[in-house]
């Protein structure tokens, strides 16, 4: 066995000649335990809002989204879009036509985004899950289109669900020259009527903006060939690695297109709370550190009651490393200590949160999605907490320890 880490183990459980040293290592373990279980938690609780967040994008971001590189729309025919469509892992594809148009109904007119899609777009998203009121999704019949617009802009318009007058749709004409002597010549207009259905994604970007058409309709409005897509919308088969399919799908297209996973198409709103995250992660670091100090001075003063061991130690041969290394060994071991328990309490505690919802947002009375914290523990970041509370240990105790062991041996620090 090595004699540093024989000795150290001694020193850590054997009783001191000064309570107050096993007072102060007691504090010290538990300081590191309650840093690290904040850390668990604290990143858990990031995970978890971001799972949450992905949940919602689910119902109306597809699985991978195919767009131009460059400018707005692609042709649909195009040879290497066609040959993608053939993959046995696609399971759905869906033709998107969507831009901006201005909504008018009983006086009252809004900016809004219509996205025209093909009638298959129930099965390539989980839509009917956010879906509110009677009857079923259509985008269309033999007469008629049909609207189904966000909540928000439902209340913003004052349409209700079931508009007794159509939608007036207006959208500019492209390669048209501007009339100022006849303003409503420069626009096209189109006509969509209540569908009975409104979509609730808890997401002010959908449920404020968006209007879910058919592509014939938005084709018609923007002035759009048949071939003509703003997007290739695709559901892949249960079981296939998105992540791999992406790569494959990106050499088939080349670099004239963009191939967007669910995460890529909402990469703004994630890269925001990876950063939140890692900002919470370097101030929990930072009080680990402070949390450490209390290593420091339980091992100042174990080096202090030991100093007759030392010298006994040193009068056996025993190097001047061999003793610097026994106290570093028992500051490893204090936070070896600290890390474990406060891993496997803030494991424990998350998984509490989950299955039981502990903690809640207080008295919020429905105006959350969820009504308590959600958590998300990821193996990653337990394992990246546990190397930061030893890290961190080594390099808040090792130059004191060095300092104090060299000054009582009578020599300077090494």
């Amino acid at each position: 066995m090595n004699v540093s880490l024989y000795i150290a183990r001694r020193y850590l459980f054997s009783k001191k000649s000064h309570q107050a040293i096993n007072i102060i290592s007691g504090v010290a373990v538990a300081g590191v335990m309650l840093a690290t279980i904040a850390m668990v938690c604290t990143l858990s609780v990031f995970n978890g809002f971001r799972m949450l967040v992905a949940e919602q994008f689910t119902a109306f971001d597809p699985e991978i989204k195919i767009t131009a590189d460059k400018g707005k729309t692609f042709n649909a025919t195009d040879s290497a879009v066609m040959a993608i469509r053939a993959l046995p892992e696609i399971a759905v594809v869906t033709e998107c036509v969507e831009d901006k148009v201005m909504v008018q109904y009983g006086g009252r007119q809004v900016m809004a985004t219509i996205k025209g899609v093909e009638d298959n777009f129930a099965e390539l998203t989980s839509i009917a899950d956010v879906l509110i009121g009677n009857g079923t999704f259509k985008l269309h019949d033999n007469t008629v289109d049909y609207a189904t617009p966000g909540i928000e802009l439902t209340g913003a318009l004052n349409c209700g669900l079931y508009h007794a007058a159509p939608l007036e749709i207006y959208a500019p004409k492209r390669g048209h020259k501007v009339s100022m002597a006849n303003p409503a010549s420069n626009f096209r207009k189109g006509y969509l009527y209540a569908s009975g259905k409104t979509f609730i994604v808890n997401q002010p970007k959908y449920d404020s903006n968006y209007i879910l058409t058919s592509i014939a309709f938005a084709r018609d409005i923007f002035g759009r060939d048949t071939t003509e897509v703003n997007s290739l919308e695709l559901k892949t088969k249960e079981g296939t690695n998105i992540g791999v399919l992406k790569k494959q799908l990106q050499t088939t297209l080349g670099d004239d297109y963009k191939v967007e996973d669910r995460f890529e198409q909402q990469a703004e709103i994630f890269k925001i709370m990876s950063i939140e995250k890692l900002i919470s992660y370097l101030f929990l670091s930072f009080i680990l550190l402070i949390a450490c100090f209390n290593v420091i001075g339980s091992l100042s003063m174990l080096i202090l009651d030991k100093k007759r061991d030392m010298n006994t130690l040193r009068g056996l041969g025993a190097s001047n490393k061999l003793i610097t290394n026994i106290f570093i060994i028992e500051g490893s071991m204090i936070s070896i200590a600290g890390a474990l328990g406060g891993i496997i309490i803030g494991v424990a505690l998350c998984l509490v949160q989950e299955n039981y919802g502990v903690i809640s947002f207080g008295d919020a009375s429905g105006g959350f999605i969820i009504d308590h914290y959600p958590v998300d523990i990821v193996a990653s970041d337990v394992a990246i907490v546990f190397v930061t509370v030893i890290v961190v240990g080594l390099i808040a105790m090792g130059i004191p320890v060095k300092y104090l062991t060299g000054r009582l041996l009578g020599e300077k620090e090494e």
